[in-house]
């Protein structure tokens, strides 16, 4: 469902392993950022074939996301270990994100239609910033750049791909920063290493298919279902947040 627009499927799989399985805190972020790292190939293999993953757009986002990710997950660690706050952070987020998606999909501005693409410094330095975020809340970066840049006019074919491999790349750095930081800290910050490989299993599927999905979808639908997956996981982290 996430993969023909550029979302990790980990971000709907936070509350689940919070309220569910749950995991402690905050070892749920390095535990989807092993998702990631399990999943994500599923989706790249097959955007790699298509030809997709080729461009400047791809080398700005993975290079401007790495060392971000690490000064995330030492915030995540050291600053911002309460599950409300954590929860309060993705409402605040996601939810205006998404809702701005939609509504720009739905009711465009004639100046807007046309707009052209960020400059490269903007997208590095975009890219950099969410690296931070991603890596407090394990995602990875790239499914918050995806919103972002569609909201932007840059097509959802072009941006997913681009965002799945900073996302993919983020979560291989992160996790392995999480791995090191657990081995000179107390607390529960290494990651559920059964869970995260048993749902990063399912998701090399999904996203492998999600992927192939993709080209046969109009770009309208596409950042409407966007629009409506970020909106939807800001509203449910919100819920959880203020009960």
């Amino acid at each position: 469902m996430t993969a023909p627009v550029g979302v990790s499927g980990a971000v709907f799989l936070l509350p689940v392993q919070l309220s569910i399985f749950a995991v402690p805190n905050p070892a749920v972020t390095p535990t989807n950022l092993l998702y990631n790292v399990v999943a994500g190939p599923g989706a790249l293999l097959r955007y790699r074939r298509n030809g997709a993953l080729t461009g400047p757009l791809v080398r700005r986002l993975v290079l401007g996301t790495l060392p971000g990710v690490v000064l995330g997950a030492v915030i995540r660690v050291l600053a911002l270990p309460g599950p409300r706050v954590f929860r309060l952070l993705v409402a605040a987020l996601m939810l205006p994100l998404g809702i701005w998606l939609i509504a720009r999909t739905l009711h465009p501005a004639p100046s807007e239609i046309r707009r052209p693409e960020p400059a490269p410094r903007t997208v590095t330095a975009l890219a950099l910033s969410v690296g931070v975020v991603g890596g407090i809340y394990g995602i990875g970066g790239g499914s918050i750049l995806g919103p972002i840049l569609v909201g932007r006019g840059l097509p959802v074919a072009k941006v997913a791909p681009a965002a799945l491999a900073s996302t993919f790349a983020t979560s291989l750095v992160g996790a392995s920063t999480y791995a090191l930081l657990s081995l000179a800290h107390s607390g529960s910050i290494a990651p559920d290493w059964f869970l995260g490989l048993a749902c990063g299993l399912g998701g090399l599927v999904g996203g492998y298919l999600g992927a192939r999905l993709q080209p046969h979808l109009p770009e309208t639908f596409l950042r409407l279902l966007l629009g409506t997956l970020a909106s939807a996981l800001g509203a449910v982290y919100a819920i959880n947040a203020l009960r």
